[in-house]
């Protein structure tokens, strides 16, 4: 792979508009594919913003009526905003592209993060994105409020709504009730063989924006953020340099293939 470039867009006070950021991809996206520049990694923070992926469903959605934005990429609804850390990688990738190859170098680069900071994460089969895991069952708190783990109604009840029900079921309290909780999303897509869209990893948000929505449109989860889970204040600008050397690691040095297409046997 050739050498990546990161572009630092904004931060804090200079927090980049989700549209402003949508519209650089693009063209970032363009000029690659043209080879008219190299691998690229955007790297910023956004305003507050709800933006809901190819497959959300309507009751996934805030209820009070806040704006989302649709985006082309794949996955479900989620938040952007301050003290969370959001990279747009834009890379050529060979043809037949290999999709779930991408996302898992993306979550390795971002479990080494963690790991470097002292938090150990992982992959949870069948959802994509890195993840604090939570106790088993048995071991977690019997009560939280009005929860209790022997009757979840967010598994049994279809029409159970975990947006109107309180702190007890709030996707931001996973950590009190020792679920698996998500702290770094990723969803991307692929046009022309390039890359677009990305990661967002939380590093000191206020993760009660979440609890408008059905994040990733997992009801039995919940997120989390460096800051929480280690006990500390740990900032974007602390985070930054760390993300670039491992997405640098593991992007550049990646041993990068198509897709393997099987081919049914002549009849």
């Amino acid at each position: 792979m050739s050498e990546l470039r990161f572009v630092r867009m904004g931060f804090g006070a200079d927090a980049v508009e989700y549209q402003k950021a949508w519209d650089e991809q693009r063209r970032v996206h363009a000029a690659r594919f043209a080879d008219e520049v190299p691998d690229t990694v955007l790297l910023l923070e956004h305003p507050p913003v709800y933006t809901a992926g190819r497959r959300t469903a309507d009751n996934e959605r805030p209820l009070d009526g806040t704006p989302v934005i649709d985006v082309d990429r794949g996955g479900k609804i989620t938040w952007h905003g301050p003290g969370q850390l959001v990279g747009y990688p834009i890379q050529k990738l060979p043809r037949p592209v290999d999709v779930v190859a991408h996302v898992r170098r993306l979550e390795e680069a971002l479990i080494r993060v963690c790991a470097e900071f002292g938090l150990e994460t992982t992959r949870v089969e069948g959802r994509s994105g890195v993840w604090v895991l939570g106790d088993p069952v048995e071991q977690r708190p019997q009560a939280l409020g009005e929860l209790s783990l022997d009757f979840d109604p967010r598994l049994t009840d279809e029409e159970f709504d975990p947006r109107l029900n309180g702190p007890e079921y709030a996707p931001s309290n996973a950590g009190q009730r020792r679920e698996d909780r998500k702290i770094a999303a990723i969803g991307i897509r692929v046009a022309k063989g390039v890359t677009m869209h990305g990661f967002a990893l939380n590093v000191n948000p206020d993760n009660k924006w979440f609890d408008r929505i059905i994040p990733c449109g997992i009801r039995d989860a919940g997120v989390a953020s460096l800051a929480a889970e280690l006990g500390r204040d740990v900032t974007i600008e602390e985070v930054l340099p760390v993300v670039e050397r491992h997405l640098k690691d593991v992007l550049e040095n990646a041993d990068l293939k198509p897709r393997v297409i099987e081919k049914a046997p002549a009849a």
